[in-house]
């Protein structure tokens, strides 16, 4: 049976955001499914590595991404635990794992979270070129590549000239395989109107994320500046929640769109309440690369969304149905005239289908089956 000794180059616990989320769950679960060990910053808490061991030997510095000795003390572990495989989070310990693998023999795996050259050429970065000649390297000499979506699989392939069959699609996912109740959601609707003084006959908007990530504070000021003033003239009565840590001190807490129904709930311990309390989930985001994983949640809990098209990348109306609803990513009229109409009737079921493919129990398995094969 196959080891895998997975690297997780920076602080993931406790697992509070999307990113985070991403790695520690899905090690969790892939825990279930082959023996597996991680290498790790110092900083990371090992009690929460569920179902396996993690070591931290890595530094928390930013040097940690060059250090030689790296090599040795990782090769060291290979040996010690008897792995066979040496998964990399994101391509930037590429070099590590490339010399690594010539040093012990084991099969190199590459976990990408997006095509990450192409999300900084999307933030604006100049030297984006020579990270996605250094992306397309450490793919073509990795022994399987995990995409986090069709879409960036596909690119991989073209682009960076890999394989299809050492290329394989693992989303982000979620943890239950069930939506939850139409009685446990109103629950939790409940307890946001009360929580937050919304009335009765309001509709209830949720955008979720963390604000001082780009993207998601671009959306967040579409919200404001765009999306909302078109709402305020519709005839709808609602609410926006904007939920989400960091928010920068310049929107001062929202505070001057209080009397434009916007609430701004900060950082909550809890966002599943949200979720399951809000009407529809709205996702305004224009950039980034990747997955959404606020959008899997959302669907996940049976919550309508409205999103635009490239928010969506990752999650079809295939996979979601009706409860996906994909505008053009400009059009914040149309966007606005989607919420109207979505909020006009009750959400539908959510597809068997959509937790076939984003439980995180079926994830792993689909990867362990992939590398073992």
């Amino acid at each position: 049976m196959a080891t895998i000794l997975s690297i997780v180059p920076y602080k993931i616990f406790p697992a509070k955001v999307g990113g985070q989320k991403g790695i520690a769950l899905f090690n969790r679960y892939f825990a279930k499914e082959i023996g597996l060990v991680s290498v790790s910053v110092k900083s990371n808490d090992p009690v929460y590595a569920e179902g396996y061991t993690m070591l931290n030997v890595l530094a928390d510095a930013p040097t940690r991404y060059i250090n030689p000795l790296n090599v040795f003390v990782i090769k060291k572990i290979i040996k010690q635990y008897g792995a066979t495989h040496l998964l990399l989070e994101h391509p930037y310990y590429g070099w590590l794992g490339i010399l690594l693998k010539w040093m012990t023999g084991v099969k190199l795996v590459i976990h990408s979270h997006n095509i990450e050259s192409l999300r900084w050429k999307t933030l604006g970065k100049w030297w984006w070129p020579v990270l996605w000649q250094y992306e397309k390297f450490t793919h073509r000499m990795a022994n399987y590549n995990f995409f986090i979506q069709d879409a960036d699989r596909q690119l991989a392939i073209e682009g960076f000239r890999l394989s299809p069959e050492k290329c394989v699609t693992v989303t982000y996912g979620i943890e239950w395989n069930a939506a939850p109740s139409r009685q446990e959601r109103e629950k939790c609707r409940q307890w946001l109107q009360q929580q937050h003084d919304i009335g009765n006959n309001r509709c209830i908007l949720l955008f979720n994320g963390t604000l001082n990530y780009k993207p998601n504070l671009d959306a967040l000021h579409i919200i404001l500046e765009k999306i909302n003033p078109l709402l305020l003239l519709s005839g709808l009565e609602y609410t926006i929640i904007i939920c989400g840590r960091d928010l920068p001190d310049s929107l001062n807490g929202l505070e001057a769109y209080s009397g434009k129904n916007v609430v701004y709930a900060g950082f909550t311990e809890d966002i599943s309440i949200y979720f399951k309390g809000a009407d529809i989930f709205i996702n305004p985001v224009v950039d980034g690369g990747g997955i959404k994983t606020k959008l899997v949640e959302a669907i996940g809990y049976g919550t309508r969304a409205v999103s635009t098209e490239n928010g969506s990348i990752g999650v079809s109306k295939e996979d979601a149905g009706d409860l996906l609803h994909i505008t053009s990513n400009a059009g914040w009229q149309e966007f606005v005239t989607v919420i109207i109409h979505a909020s006009q009737s009750p959400a539908p079921a959510v597809p068997v289908s959509f937790f076939e493919k984003f439980y995180w129990g079926n994830i792993a398995k689909k990867a362990a089956a992939f590398i073992q094969r």
